[in-house]
């Protein structure tokens, strides 16, 4: 909500908001390095008087490799984060294949969706607070366009989970209701989608899925037509 009862709010959002660098970066670093993980983390990011929607992932050798902010914020969302811009906006290579992800509705645009096809991705991120059927039809449409691997993380949120000095407004317990899923480049579910309750996903994802489903279509390879589009990322 906007209006005077949101400023407390916002200004603990900003106060509890993550810098880039910061002690707090830095120690997730240090986690997906002493654990030799890629860690992918959603963050509010401030910056000057503004917050971000923010994905930062982080490599076991590579520190910090991608910092994307949301392009867009979504319906209310505008009065909370700013706009984001190109940065972040490709797949970078790593040990599990070319990684890149964009944030919640970001996945709607097509234009950002392409940035990542023509950059090569192969495992595709796409964590969301959406927990409707409909943005599953939306990660479905995402791995058979991408042939690509899709791990989409939902939010599993519950009213009784918050603290008690954080205002909520009336309404059933049950925030989000989750729908994680991890996909294959044809679409299929490899692992969930988990409603419900809380839990981790695990699946192998065997690379070369990706060849067998690019034999037919490859979004930015031989499917493109670069005689004909361009798409520029500024």
């Amino acid at each position: 909500a906007g209006g005077a009862d949101a400023k407390p709010v916002y200004g603990r959002l900003a106060r509890e908001s993550v810098q880039v660098p910061s002690p707090a970066t830095d120690r997730l670093a240090d986690i997906a390095r002493s654990e030799g993980i890629w860690l992918a983390v959603g963050a509010n990011e401030l910056a000057g008087g503004t917050i971000y929607n923010s994905l930062l992932l982080f490599g076991p050798d590579a520190g910090l490799a991608v910092h994307h902010r949301k392009l867009m914020p979504t319906n209310h969302e505008r009065l909370v984060w700013g706009l984001g811009d190109g940065k972040g906006l490709e797949a970078i290579a790593t040990d599990l294949g070319r990684v890149g992800g964009l944030i919640c509705w970001e996945n709607l645009m097509p234009l950002a969706r392409f940035a990542l096809y023509q950059s090569g991705v192969e495992v595709y991120l796409a964590p969301t607070a959406d927990d409707s059927e409909q943005w599953h039809d939306s990660m479905r449409h995402i791995a058979r366009e991408s042939r690509a691997f899709v791990l989409s993380c939902c939010s599993f949120q519950r009213a009784s989970s918050y603290p008690d000095d954080v205002p909520l407004a009336d309404g059933p317990d049950l925030i989000d209701r989750g729908g994680s899923a991890i996909l294959g480049p044809d679409g299929s579910y490899l692992a969930g989608p988990l409603w419900d309750e809380e839990g981790i996903l695990y699946a192998e994802l065997d690379p070369q899925r990706l060849y067998e489903e690019r034999q037919r279509f490859d979004p930015a390879g031989h499917y493109n037509r670069p005689d004909v589009f361009k798409l520029t990322v500024s």
